[in-house]
């Protein structure tokens, strides 16, 4: 879709306002998604009274990173400082918290990005068209979010080896669930059910974070804006910025890094990803566990032209850490070790992904010798609330966790992580990966050659992310429509 939104459906646009006029919705901009204190007051005030995880559309004005779950309010963004006692380096290793997101994860940005531009230009009709949120896990989860304040039936797809507790909130929020064959890295599967319902179901919408530029542009605005604040805001004299590393994923988020390097050119951007299944460390592929980075392809959406490094973790040591970091003889261990109790009662705020995104950081830091100078930021996309489960069928699998164990895990997974499984990519490493799209999306998902090709231009990243000014204009016109319909 044209991401400057200059084509309006008049006579569908119409509809979806009287929906949100029905549903009492106001779509933030994105100006208000990085600073809030532009939301109007009278909004703010409402806010005090609703709950971070209600379903209340005015929650939507909640999809930042600057969310204060203390005062209901707003803050300048909420982040998590590993010092060396944890990472082993001396490099600043800076995390985005994402649990404060409505449903727990920075996900439901996403999903918002890529029903909006539709939403207010006409081309999705929430009162006669199903949206469909193909997913490994939190993405569906604020698609499903989204559709039930608009009052759209929604489609949530994820494979069915994800955690359980995805699956419990869904079928209380979304109106279908579907469980496709495999694990994380079952990303083929999801998009087979996807044709599938384009098939058989024509009033299907398919809202593909994997291919929809929605995904990145909220990422590159909102997360890279925050970021560079934090940066601003934290840095001592002569530090820098040294790294941003992301998860891939659906490659949303570490479109952050295509922001920041607007403003750090030497900055390395990293992609990480499970060991067991390296799709570009290696062109490989496999099953893994650490749930929220889907693989076995080089999603659309990914500007690899921008992509520094590669950084392959094994599943096995985030479990390891899952466990370190929320079973209380692991967390007694590390308060022996001289790591601060404040830092131990924020460790539950990583998620399996987010353990994956700081042991990459320590590899980076490693691999590039980084030193008090330097920073690096990582998204904590989600919380261990999702994982209750693993940690359960971690303790059957492999026992009771102790404090021998505990001092094992945080001297070989931490304190001794090496930079093992990195791969620093060269023009031709990036452009091979850019090549190695036209397998998944030409061959299998029905984009073009020319396409393609188009995305190897570096203006068309460019134009592609800085359509703020486009996408608030059309909110605010159509935020009077539901006004006045």
């Amino acid at each position: 879709m044209d991401m400057t939104l200059s084509k309006i459906n008049e006579f569908v646009v119409a509809k979806a306002a009287a929906r949100c006029k029905e549903k009492g919705i106001i779509i933030p901009t994105l100006a208000q998604m990085m600073d809030p204190s532009l939301i109007p007051q009278d909004i703010q005030d409402k806010l005090k009274k609703v709950g971070l995880l209600d379903f209340d559309p005015l929650n939507l004005f909640r999809i930042t990173w600057k969310n204060d779950h203390e005062s209901g309010l707003f803050n300048e963004g909420n982040w998590v400082e590993f010092p060396s006692e944890i990472t082993g380096v001396n490099a600043r290793i800076i995390g985005l918290v994402g649990k404060w997101f409505p449903t727990g994860s920075h996900k439901v940005g996403a999903a918002f990005a890529c029903l909006v531009p539709r939403l207010v230009t006409g081309e999705f009709d929430p009162t006669s068209q199903l949206a469909v949120w193909p997913s490994t896990g939190n993405y569906c989860r604020g698609g499903a979010f989204d559709s039930k304040l608009l009052g759209c039936h929604s489609v949530a797809i994820l494979p069915e080896e994800m955690s359980q507790e995805r699956f419990d909130w869904l079928n209380n929020v979304a109106d279908e669930t579907i469980a496709t064959p495999g694990c994380e890295s079952n990303v083929k599967e999801i998009y087979d059910k996807c044709w599938e319902l384009r098939a058989t179901r024509p009033e299907c919408v398919i809202f593909n974070q994997f291919d929809e530029f929605g995904n990145p542009i909220w990422h590159y605005n909102v997360t890279g804006n925050i970021i560079e604040e934090l940066f601003n805001k934290l840095a001592k004299p002569g530090q820098r910025l040294g790294a941003y590393v992301s998860s891939t994923g659906s490659a949303g988020t570490i479109a952050a890094g295509d922001f920041l390097r607007t403003k750090h050119p030497d900055m390395i951007v990293t992609a990480t990803e499970a060991l067991q299944c390296p799709t570009l460390y290696s062109c490989g592929f496999g099953g893994h566990r650490i749930e929220g980075i889907g693989d076995k392809h080089v999603p659309w959406v990914h500007n690899v032209r921008n992509t520094d490094m590669i950084s392959a973790v094994d599943d096995q040591q985030t479990m390891d850490l899952l466990r370190l970091f929320n079973e209380d003889v692991g967390q007694k261990a590390l308060a022996e070790m001289g790591v601060d109790q404040d830092l131990i009662e924020k460790l539950p705020l990583l998620g399996i992904s987010s353990i994956c995104n700081l042991v990459s950081s320590i590899q980076v830091a490693k691999y590039y010798d980084m030193d008090g100078r330097d920073i690096i930021f990582l998204p904590l996309t989600d919380s261990a609330e999702m994982y209750s489960s693993r940690l359960i069928e971690l303790t059957e699998q492999q026992g009771i966790y102790d404090r021998d164990q505990a001092l094992r895990d945080h001297a070989r997974w931490l304190q001794g992580t090496t930079p093992d499984y990195l791969r620093e990519l060269s023009y031709h490493d990036r452009k091979t990966l850019h090549n190695f799209k036209y397998f998944t999306w030409v061959e299998q998902q029905g984009r073009t050659v020319e396409e393609l090709r188009q995305l190897w231009d570096r203006d068309f990243w460019t134009e592609t992310f800085n359509v703020t000014d486009h996408w608030d204009k059309r909110i605010n016109e159509f935020n009077e429509r539901v006004n006045s319909a």
